[in-house]
């Protein structure tokens, strides 16, 4: 198996968005996750937190088909968890997956005796900023070797 990981997927609004699960359920389909378990949670205008299954939302009925979970594993304490990052009046989409593109590579470490020991997520403004940076940086060379 390769690594799994919780990712919460956070949406302005008390519904989720279409695209977002159809997105998932493209990648699942192009083999690069393993859905073992997903979960919504909504934190209303007024603070209070609900959750449900993705296979309660119409909407996504042709989605969800191909990415039912497997098994459930996220409970209360993930959703008021996830639910603590949101503001009131916002949703989520809680899901547990597995990088199945990183299968083999994980069953090379442990039969090396090793382990994932640390994982860190780098948020995408900081990337965009790097970008920049050094975007700025290659033109400025680029002039000064004109």
């Amino acid at each position: 198996m390769g690594p799994v990981e919780c990712v919460v997927l956070a949406f302005p609004g008390e519904r989720l968005r279409v695209a977002a699960v159809t997105a998932v359920a493209e990648l699942r389909r192009a083999g690069q996750v393993r859905l073992v378990d997903s979960l919504v949670v909504v934190k209303s205008s007024s603070g209070e937190v609900s959750t449900s299954e993705l296979v309660e939302y119409e909407e996504f009925d042709e989605a969800t088909a191909e990415i039912g979970p497997e098994i459930n594993l996220l409970g209360p304490e993930d959703a008021a968890e996830a639910a603590q990052t949101l503001e009131p009046g916002s949703c989520a989409l809680m899901l547990l997956v597995e990088h199945v593109w990183a299968t083999r590579a994980s069953e090379a470490i442990r039969e090396a005796g090793g382990r994932i020991a640390a994982t860190v997520r780098v948020p995408h403004e900081l990337v965009e900023e790097a970008r920049a940076v050094h975007r700025e940086a290659v033109a400025a060379a680029a002039v000064g070797r004109s």
